[in-house]
């Protein structure tokens, strides 16, 4: 992959998308989980760093189809409080709202004495084989990732660790979490219950429950993906580091066949 980045800058608040965002369900437009994390890494940069508050729950909403082109990002406080916090970011593309990200930022504190109660760490990416998810999918965001099985995925279900090497923003360093959130919605493509070329199932959200700040640059996706009889369907994540679960992640997709 040739690109430097997902995003280059292209002037105060905006950022041109290169064709690595280029998306699975049509390659014209965005894969949305780039600029998931180009708005949380918004997010982190519009707020004080040594506030003692960190990430606890990230809802993001998918609008409507953006282009690989450029857009713009807004930021704003909805919230504010020294012990709870929302924040707020929101992408435009040619002046209408394609993604919004609202953020819960809560207190930092130091709970190890009671920590506990998390799903089992699953194995890590050295003991995975590596899988080409282009086999499945198109579009330059699938080309831009490396992807490993702990075991061959299944309608339905996949435990699989991804990782890129592209930054979301050329010329600097993501925010640790923005990186990881950036990577989070190919859950929704890593364990299909049926084939993309006969049914579409694409999300129209993706909601993350953080239990600890991420450590990169791997992602592992624990992921289950249901079908429901009336159109609707929800794929669901454990969230792992190397150093085991870390959170939860929850996409609501809206299903119909397609041709």
């Amino acid at each position: 992959m040739s690109e430097p980045a997902y995003f280059v800058p292209s002037g105060p608040g905006r950022y041109r998308a290169t064709p690595a965002t280029g998306g699975a369900w049509t390659v014209a437009e965005q894969h949305i989980s780039p600029l998931n994390g180009l708005l949380v890494d918004e997010l982190q940069r519009a707020v004080p760093a040594d506030d003692g508050l960190v990430l606890a729950r990230i809802g993001l909403d998918i609008l409507g189809p953006v282009a690989v082109d450029e857009v713009a990002v807004a930021t704003a406080v909805v919230r504010p409080g020294r012990t709870v916090q929302l924040v707020e970011a929101e992408a435009t593309w040619r002046g209408r709202a394609v993604l919004r990200a609202r953020a819960w930022r809560t207190v930092r504190g130091d709970t190890t004495a009671v920590a506990g109660g998390a799903p089992p760490a699953m194995p890590g990416p050295r003991d995975a084989a590596p899988i080409d998810l282009r086999e499945i999918w198109p579009g330059g965001y699938i080309a831009s990732i490396e992807a490993r099985a702990v075991e061959p995925p299944r309608p339905g279900r996949g435990r699989v660790w991804i990782r890129t090497p592209l930054p979301l923003v050329a010329g600097r360093e993501p925010d640790p979490v923005a990186r990881i959130v950036g990577l989070v919605d190919t859950a929704n493509g890593i364990a299909v219950r049926r084939s993309p070329q006969e049914w579409a199932f694409p999300n129209v959200d993706l909601t993350i429950h953080l239990l600890r700040e991420p450590r990169g640059p791997w992602l592992g996706l624990d992921t289950t993906v249901a079908f429901g009889p009336t159109g609707l369907g929800i794929t669901s994540s454990v969230l792992h580091d190397e150093d085991g679960p870390f959170g939860r992640a929850a996409q609501q997709l809206t299903l119909r066949p397609r041709g």
